[in-house]
């Protein structure tokens, strides 16, 4: 918990404020906020939350699992292709075939589909 009370530390430090004023913000103490700065103690779940809320940043980032704001440790990359015949039946009865749209939206499905390859 040392790399997260270093992190939660430099959000804080980062937007010039005192812990006490963050405390407020947060619902907490300054004391509180002292001990989770310096590793001594561990904010509840909810806590985590609001400092992620509060700084508009990942709870991946408050954790020190990224060095990026907005998180994304990862890219999701669905295992869907168009060659899949189970994928394209799936599309055929997702659509109403009555729909003025229908045509252009499994078209557009399966563009998509070919381009996450």
């Amino acid at each position: 918990m040392k790399e997260t009370g270093k992190r939660l530390k430099a959000l804080r430090e980062g937007i010039g404020i005192s812990q006490a004023k963050l405390a407020e913000a947060l619902g907490s103490t300054q004391s509180s906020i002292n001990r989770y700065e310096n590793g001594q103690a561990t904010p509840p779940v909810a806590l985590f939350r609001r400092y992620a809320d509060f700084f508009d940043v990942s709870l991946d980032y408050i954790f020190a699992r990224t060095d990026k704001p907005q998180g994304a440790t990862y890219k999701f990359q669905p295992k869907a292709t168009p060659e899949r015949e189970e994928m394209r039946r799936f599309i055929e009865m997702c659509f109403d075939p009555k729909s003025p749209m229908h045509d252009k939206l499994k078209e557009t499905l399966f563009r998509m589909m070919e381009d996450t390859q």
